[in-house]
């Protein structure tokens, strides 16, 4: 008992600490606390294989990352955005929008170019995490998307039992270029555009590449 009473206490304060920092950027513990919890939550996994979780924050750590995956349907369909590069289709937008909403007010921000992924909560633990696909369908990437820190694979606080959030997964240029670089010291063909990247880590299979890519660098935006 006191053994599953200690992963649990580190599970929950591994989990505040990946929040604060991937998320708030607050940085609560030093790195130095921080890896040994970590590591005393490993090897206390190790001598205990019954108290297992696959939402325990040590999957951050070289979790599990698979090239075979489920395909489920979306609860509610996944569409994209429509884009243009024509005057006239944005005057003919601002024309149907003037229809159904008087003196609108428009707020314009740039694009972040990754990968849209929804993910699925019950009870507080992550459950899904599926790709766009054609929209009405998306393959479940969980087992990858795991690795990626600043995704809470446990809900602290009032959350609703079962929920959906969608959000967009990128590699931001300074991690891209760094990652670039270590190929080319590797002497192996460097990427050529950091959306395409994230795209193709997010399907990898367990091997040296996802571990040269880093999935640790990603980063989801909500």
């Amino acid at each position: 008992m006191e053994a599953q009473k200690r992963i649990g206490f580190l599970r929950k304060e591994i989990e505040k600490y990946n929040y604060n920092y991937y998320v708030l950027d607050k940085s609560l513990i030093t790195d130095f606390k921080f890896d040994n919890l970590l590591k005393e939550l490993i090897d206390l996994e190790k001598q205990h294989p019954e108290f297992h979780d696959s939402n325990s924050p040590t999957n951050k750590v070289g979790g599990l990352v698979v090239n075979s995956f489920t395909s489920f349907k979306h609860k509610y369909p996944m569409l994209s955005l429509s884009n243009t590069y024509s005057e006239q289709e944005l005057i003919d937008f601002d024309k149907r929008i003037k229809k159904t909403i008087n003196h609108p007010e428009y707020v314009c921000e740039l694009k972040y170019d990754g990968v849209s992924i929804s993910l699925e909560y019950k009870n507080g633990k992550l459950i899904k995490a599926l790709t766009r696909g054609d929209g009405g369908s998306g393959d479940n990437v969980i087992h990858n998307v795991r690795t990626i820190k600043s995704v809470p694979l446990n809900l602290f606080g009032m959350f609703p039992n079962h929920f959906y959030i969608r959000g967009e997964i990128f590699l931001n240029k300074t991690h891209f270029n760094k990652l670039n670089e270590f190929r080319a010291q590797e002497k192996l063909d460097v990427f050529s555009n950091a959306r395409n990247t994230a795209s193709g880590t997010i399907k990898m299979q367990n091997s040296k590449e996802v571990v040269k890519r880093n999935l640790s660098c990603y980063y989801i935006l909500f």
